[in-house]
Order: structure tokens, then C-alpha cells, then sequence
């Protein structure tokens, strides 16, 4: 039986390739960013249907991942305006990220994970884009539409939170 040649395969097979690739990814980013593991899946795909039906308008004028961490994003910050949403107790534990299998789950890391949780998220968003994600300070700039010189500050200032952080530990490194 032979496929069916329609404009809309190119795009089936595009969203294929674009959840294998991006979905661990994206969860892990809703996930923190949300904090409820139901509320990231719900997300993850409704990002994946805003971007199945935005494909054709797609210009390319950022990369596959910076568009989809928008769109995932936006979907994020539409769900936390919701009532229902602020209403509901969302607190997580290192213990309960979805870390990727590259990403060594030594004490050290969960301990800098507690501290990046407690940060704004303003700037917990770009220190999760540049670190976790590996992104560019402009792609970042592009995903959450801001300008360059924002993303760079806010890098800045999580960075100066997260050392006062550390230096307030205890001494036995707690």
C-alpha cells in the first residue's frame, strides 16, 4: 500500500522527528518551570500541536529548538495565569527532576538544583536556556523575546544569587 502524498505528511513526519528529538528536553524545562509533572506533559504537547499548526508559517529565522523552547515557554507562562494553576501547591524536589541520563546526579548537581528552583523565574528560565539547554544568549534572546543585553544581565544576576547561595552554606558544606 502506497503512502498517501499530501502536504500534510511533510509535516507529520516533521513533528515525528521533532518529538523524538526535542520532547525530553522541553519536559525537563516545563517541568521546572511549572512544577507539576501533569501540568509539564500537558505542555510539552500542547506545544508540539501550537507548533504542528504553525509549521508551514515557520520562516527559519531562529533554529527548530529556539521555536519550540518559545512556544513551550509562552504555553508555560498562559498555564500559570490560570486560577486554578496559582492555586494549587506545586513544590518540588531535586529528587523529582526528570534529568537526562548525561547529566550525573551527584550530590553536588541536586544541591545546585535547590538553588536554581529557588530563583525568580525570570532568572531561573535563562540560567535553565544557557546551561541545561546549551543555548546562545541570543537564541535565548529569540525564545523569550527579549533583547540580548536582558539575557546577559539576568545570566549575571542568577549567577550573583546562586554564589550567595553557596557562600551562605554551612561549613560542613550544607
Amino acid at each position: 500500500m502506497d503512502v498517501v502524498k499530501d502536504p500534510d505528511n511533510n509535516r507529520d513526519q516533521a513533528l515525528e522527528r521533532m518529538v523524538d528529538k526535542y520532547q525530553g528536553l522541553l519536559l525537563r524545562m516545563c517541568y521546572v518551570y511549572l512544577r507539576d509533572m501533569e501540568s509539564a506533559k500537558d505542555a510539552v504537547q500542547e506545544t508540539f500541536l501550537k507548533a504542528y499548526k504553525a509549521l508551514a508559517a515557520f520562516r527559519g529565522e531562529c533554529n527548530e529548538k529556539t521555536w519550540l523552547i518559545q512556544i513551550a515557554m509562552n504555553t508555560c507562562r498562559d498555564m500559570q495565569r490560570s486560577a486554578w494553576f496559582r492555586h494549587n501547591d506545586r513544590r518540588i524536589t531535586p529528587e523529582d527532576l526528570p534529568l537526562s541520563a548525561q547529566v550525573p546526579q551527584d550530590e553536588n548537581h541536586l544541591d545546585m538544583m535547590c538553588y536554581i528552583m529557588q530563583l525568580p523565574p525570570k532568572l531561573k528560565a535563562v540560567i535553565m536556556l544557557y546551561y541545561w539547554q546549551e543555548m546562545t544568549e541570543t537564541d535565548i534572546a529569540k525564545a523569550l523575546g527579549i533583547t540580548h543585553s536582558t539575557v546577559s544581565n539576568r545570566l549575571k544576576r542568577a549567577r550573583d544569587k546562586i554564589r550567595i547561595m553557596l557562600e551562605r552554606r554551612e561549613p560542613d558544606g550544607r
